[in-house]
């Protein structure tokens, strides 16, 4: 189903010429934002949490206009995507089915897969779980990690006893959906002016959001505002919720380890990144593989460092066999 075309779109100083359209794939209905020529090579913008497709609003044009077929969908559980009911519909499997299922839409073998966030997540698993569909990997804000040796919630439970962690307090349904869901816009601006706060907890949540950074507009947080208010945050936490069922399901995966040639871009000041180990990256990374930081930069980097993250991205897709 093609929705109406948008043509020169503005947000802000970025004019994306696009069109937006829902598809079928995988037992779901994807809301994607889609730009560039099919038929060139395909690059997936898979956005994290909780964000939207419009956080790649400052890449999909300039891909496009660089030769490159960009899907940036709202994945399960976000925006006009479909949401199922059961948490169960949100494991890894079924995340990176969907982005198959893309791939089989615009006629393309094989994609770039880029990720930030938890849809960096998304995009380490591509190559696991679906190794012919993926020509390279783009991971921002979160590295490539191996299985580890237990359940991950059980393995958080041990680390931090009663102390808070947000993922952990993201486990039990209805809980966080209606911290979070009581004021969708102190929550959309917490979020990306204080990422840190946001997360550490109800007990933590000033009595006013802090200003906008300057990187984003009201009117660009107004967009999330509206999505979320429409659709709560129930579908997003979802995604937290199967943490141990992906545990299971990728104890063994059709491949490996990636072999793809990969990128990783975070920020020195992003407060998550500093958490992830990256000492074991090759043990589930054996091509080529390249970190890059950002000094200064924080979480919300596509967004945030957007002339940045576009370099790099399009360094990366120069040195790139693609068909």
């Amino acid at each position: 189903m093609r929705l109406p075309a948008r043509l020169a779109l503005c947000f802000g100083e970025t004019v994306i010429t696009s069109t937006e359209r829902l598809v079928d794939t995988n037992g779901v209905q994807l809301h994607v934002t889609e730009a560039g020529d099919r038929g060139a090579p395909v690059v997936v913008l898979a956005h994290g949490f909780p964000e939207l497709a419009y956080s790649w609003r400052h890449q999909i044009q300039v891909l496009a206009d660089a030769g490159y077929h960009v899907l940036a969908p709202n994945q399960r559980g976000y925006g006009r995507s479909s949401a199922p009911e059961d948490v169960e519909a949100y494991n890894i499997v079924e995340l990176t089915g969907d982005i198959a299922g893309l791939l089989d839409d615009a006629g393309a073998e094989k994609a770039v897969i880029v990720g930030h966030d938890f849809g960096a997540v998304v995009a380490w698993n591509m190559p696991l779980l679906h190794p012919d569909r993926v020509a390279a990997v783009v991971g921002m804000s979160v590295p490539p990690v191996p299985r580890p040796p237990a359940p991950p919630v059980q393995i958080w439970k041990q680390i931090f006893g009663d102390n808070f962690f947000y993922i952990l307090h993201f486990q039990e349904p209805g809980v966080a959906d209606a911290e979070l869901g009581e004021d969708p816009a102190f929550t959309m601006q917490l979020v990306f002016a204080d990422t840190g706060t946001a997360l550490a907890g109800p007990d933590a949540r000033p009595a006013e959001p802090p200003p906008l950074p300057d990187w984003m507009t009201k009117e660009e947080l107004d967009h999330y505002i509206t999505e979320f208010s429409r659709t709560g945050f129930t579908g997003a936490l979802n995604w937290y919720r199967n943490f141990d069922r992906n545990w299971e399901l990728t104890e063994n995966t059709p491949a490996a380890t990636i072999t793809a040639p990969s990128l990783l871009i975070a920020g020195t000041a992003d407060p998550f990144f500093a958490f992830i180990p990256r000492d074991r990256v090759s043990d589930v990374v054996t091509g080529e593989y390249r970190e890059v930081l950002i000094d200064g930069a924080g979480h919300w980097i596509q967004q945030e460092r957007a002339e940045d993250v576009n370099k790099l991205l399009l360094e990366f897709l120069a040195g790139l066999e693609l068909k």
